[in-house]
Formats: C-alpha cells, structure tokens, sequence
C-alpha cells in the first residue's frame, strides 16, 4: 500500500504533485462533499468569467481532474489543460479524453513550456497557491498571453464579513478534516489545504500582486460571501 504523501506550506513540488497523484481518483467526489456542492457553482461561475469563443486557444492550468477544461472546450474553444500532477491528468484523460479541441500537458506553473503570446486567455484554478513562486508563475501565465488577452483566477479567499469569516474557519478547521477523511483518498492531504487557506493573501492582496506583475483592468468578485474569489484581469495590448 503506498504511504499516503501530505505537502507542508514549504509547498516543494515533488511532494505537492505526488500528493494530488494520491487523491486523483476521488477527488471530485471530496471537493463536491466538502462544499456541498459550491464547487460546480464556481466552475460555472469560472467558464462565464472566461467567455471561451469558438477558435481562440485557452490555457487551464492547474486543471487538475479537467472537468473545467471540458467545459471551456465543448463551447468550442481549443482548450490546453495543464498540471504538473500526471496522475491529476491521467485522471482527466480517462475522464474526458473523447471531447473534441482538448489536449492534455504536464507542465510547471513557472515555467510553462509554451511560446510567449501563445494563448487568448489563460485561467487558473485554486492552484496559485499551492505553487511555491505563485508570483513567478503570474508572469508566467502574462508571458503566454497574447496582447489584449485575459487572465481569469478563482482562489480560495478572505470572507470580509468577520462573522461568516470565525464560522468558515469554524468549518475548515473541525468539520473538514473529518469530511476528507471519509470521503477521500489521503485525509491528510486536506490538512494541507485547510493550512494553504489560512496561509492564503486576502483578495486585495492578489489583485495588488496581479497588477504588479503587469496586468491592466484587475477587478475582482467573491463568490459565496468570499470564501472564494474570481480575479480577473488583461494583458496590456501594444501601444500604437
């Protein structure tokens, strides 16, 4: 039986790509559980944000089992999704291996294996903050993004309202762990996620880093009362 692997806060990649190696079989199946079923809401909320039109090229990085990458590729966008997990793509291959425009690549958050101005919109999923350089790969992402394309990321986050905020810690911290561990594959895995939250910037915090490494039009938006939020912004197009 393999030992189940648990990442830590130094975030190394070895350790954080073998974790969701361990937990890609079940792990829709404990995101649904552990939400109540928000996540599918998110995901919806996401591909909108993302507006995919027929023809344009998207990146889904950290596209874990790929269910979000499926869902931009079926409205007829050419969708590259990416982790640097291969059992996270195993696991969407044998998922969503049969939809049309949808290709499957292992790749490092910072340093994406891609042409710079590649994509016309690139989009990421409570990924950033398992990444131990998430301000590396924000420049990443900009590099691969052509001129005038979008960035959109959905984030766990800060809920503003400091009652929602003691009880959603409440939630993390009790009613979680136990929930992962009857649910899921490798319980201590989601001891991890609950410290990546804690540790996680708050919303303005991201937007600032965002802009700073040189996206125009950031704006964001929480989603149930800011447990999550969807940050959104552009790649500056040439000056004429």
């Amino acid at each position: 039986m393999t030992e189940p692997n648990r990442a830590d806060l130094g975030k190394d990649p070895t350790r954080v790509s073998r974790m969701f190696d361990q937990v890609a079989a079940r792990y829709d199946l404990t995101n649904i559980a552990m939400t109540f079923g928000l996540d599918g809401l998110w995901r919806r909320a996401t591909t909108r944000a993302v507006a995919p039109e027929p023809g344009e090229r998207i990146l889904d990085l950290a596209a874990g089992t790929c269910r979000s990458s499926a869902s931009l590729a079926r409205r007829g966008a050419h969708v590259v999704a990416a982790d640097f997990s291969p059992g996270m793509l195993a696991e969407g291959r044998r998922r969503f291996g049969d939809v049309r425009n949808l290709e499957f690549v292992q790749a490092d958050a910072t340093d994406l294996p891609f042409e710079d101005d590649s994509f016309d919109a690139v989009t990421m999923s409570y990924g950033l903050r398992n990444v131990n350089q998430p301000r590396q790969a924000l420049a990443e992402l900009l590099r691969v993004t052509k001129p005038g394309g979008r960035l959109v990321i959905n984030e766990f986050s800060t809920p503003p309202n400091p009652v929602f905020r003691e009880l959603y810690r409440f939630y993390n911290d009790r009613v979680l762990p136990r929930v992962a561990r009857v649910v899921g594959s490798n319980g201590d895995a989601y001891d991890y996620l609950n410290e990546s939250i804690r540790a996680w910037p708050d919303q303005q915090t991201l937007a600032g880093w965002i802009r700073e490494d040189g996206w125009t039009d950031v704006a964001y938006r929480n989603l149930t009362f800011g447990i999550v939020a969807l940050h959104r912004a552009r790649k500056p197009a040439p000056s004429a």
